[in-house]
């Protein structure tokens, strides 16, 4: 018997969602809140802006692309292939834009889900499929006199369209993953750059390489030897990152050696100064925090309008910036300071059993079991959820995974006569020790580190404990001495 889902959110977990569960024989309603498919890929339009993972990994089983333009697709690209995905699985009946989830409370008589939109409409539905994604939601640090610049402010995934920073002074706070990508970009067009980091990044090669019209046209003559080779690259790439990739984050010395070196390398064969080289080597281990892949953001440093400013900032006026030893006058300030993670602060309310919301539930960290379901919580299906980040290889693979739980959660609830599942509180305990332990292993929990992958507690709640293989293995079949049918 087809469910009725709703699924919140229409970035890429969204669609996935929606495709597989349709293609299941479920009815789906996917709400969306901006006027756009795509979710981070549509809200992020800096210049430079692309993945950091290869595209042939980040991209469905399903739905293989074989246009990308860069063994990394840039964040354009990758927004046309979520709006793809809409038309060719015809799911344009289904999305309903500019009208995201406000609320969702579980009725427990009826065991369904009554969801509020944005807009006033209300809907019941036996399953819901939170895909709100965990960087969406820019952070903004709280520096005296923020708002008090006169100039252009704005946060990195907020890009104001046409920007012209020719002959302008421009401000960077911030050095990690978004900034690493438009610095280099934006320091071409600037009179005058200058990049505010608190700490050094671990940077590694990215070796990046332009897929040619010739080499696409070469594949597409044989359509089929192109998907065999295409499967098999993939299946190479991916066993690759999710066995070496992994080593730097364990506590292993010939992994973390092996990364370092590497990182050091680059650094060194690219910063030829080395006062500037100093500054830019991190004092935590690597894999501590998000190693950064890159090839021409220290080369811009290099440049002869760019400054590098460590300095600690004091405060921000009018017209420029105070740091510890200096004042820099700027026209132009971007902050490249992430996003809210830790507080898991979605844009919905989640009502469960008992009326306790899922904030509630949450108050001393999130937790749930394999990272899609939650204790209180019935048919509720969350994607990217806690600790299922990844460091190290494609989320798409992990989503894929948490779609296929909850269709055989499904189909059990079918085969048993029930209509509602969820974790029972032992079993979600048991599967968080588990994972809390290995997790503490990993170089995530070193002491020294401090990053948005942890919590103030200590606890890390955003990434997963073992390999991508180890997560399809979890999640391969349905534990029934940890969920509860009814």
């Amino acid at each position: 018997m087809a469910k009725r889902i709703a699924v919140a959110g229409a970035g890429m977990g969204g669609l996935c969602a929606a495709i597989l569960a349709r293609q299941a024989g479920h009815e789906v309603t996917i709400y969306e809140h901006a006027d756009d498919v795509g979710g981070t890929w549509r809200a992020n339009r800096y210049p430079g802006v692309a993945c950091d993972v290869p595209a042939i990994l980040y991209q469905f089983s399903f739905a293989p692309n074989p246009n990308w333009s860069h063994h990394f697709a840039r964040g354009p690209e990758i927004h046309d292939y979520t709006r793809g995905l809409v038309d060719q699985f015809g799911l344009r009946e289904s999305l309903h834009l500019n009208e995201g989830v406000s609320r969702a409370t579980w009725d427990e008589d009826d065991k369904v889900w009554v969801v509020e939109t944005e807009n006033g409409e209300r809907g019941t539905f036996d399953a819901i499929v939170p895909a709100l994604g965990q960087l969406s939601r820019p952070c903004l640090p709280g520096i005296a006199g923020r708002d008090s610049f006169a100039g252009t402010m704005f946060h990195a995934a907020e890009w104001p369209e046409a920007l012209d920073l020719t002959g302008k002074r421009v401000g960077v706070i911030g050095s990690a993953a978004s900034a690493v990508q438009f610095i280099p970009e934006i320091a071409k067009e600037a009179a005058q750059l200058v990049v505010f980091q608190r700490t050094p990044n671990w940077v590694v090669p990215r070796n990046d390489h332009e897929v040619t019209p010739e080499t696409k046209a070469l594949m597409m003559t044989n359509i089929e030897m192109a998907m065999k080779l295409g499967a098999s690259q993939r299946a190479m790439i991916f066993d690759n990152a999710d066995a070496f990739f992994w080593q730097a984050f364990q506590f292993t010395p010939e992994g973390r050696a092996a990364f370092t070196r590497t990182a050091l390398d680059h650094l060194e064969a690219q910063v030829p100064d080395p006062e500037l080289r100093a500054k830019l080597t991190p004092e935590y281990p690597i894999g501590c925090k998000r190693i950064l892949i890159c090839d021409d953001f220290y080369p811009a440093l290099m440049r002869e309008n760019v400054t590098l400013e460590t300095a600690s900032i004091a405060a921000i006026a009018s017209n420029g910036v105070r740091t510890a030893d200096g004042f820099h006058d700027l026209d132009v300030l971007i902050f490249a300071t992430g996003f809210e993670t830790t507080e898991w602060n979605w844009s919905m309310e989640v009502v469960g059993e008992g009326g306790r919301t899922l904030k509630e539930a949450w108050k001393d960290g999130p937790e749930a079991y394999l990272g899609i379901m939650a204790a209180g919580f019935p048919n509720m299906f969350m994607l990217y959820g806690p600790n299922t980040n990844l460091g190290h290889n494609s989320i798409s693979f992990m989503i894929e995974r948490q779609v296929g739980y909850m269709l055989k959660t499904l189909e059990a609830l079918e085969a048993d006569g029930a209509r509602a599942a969820v974790p029972t509180p032992e079993g979600q305990q048991r599967f968080n020790d588990r994972i809390g332990q290995l997790l503490d292993g990993t170089v995530w929990a070193d002491p020294h580190c401090h990053s948005w992958y942890k919590a103030a507690n200590g606890r890390v709640y955003q990434n997963w404990a073992g390999s991508c293989g180890d997560y399809a293995r979890e999640t391969e079949t349905l534990d029934r001495e940890a969920l509860a049918f009814a």
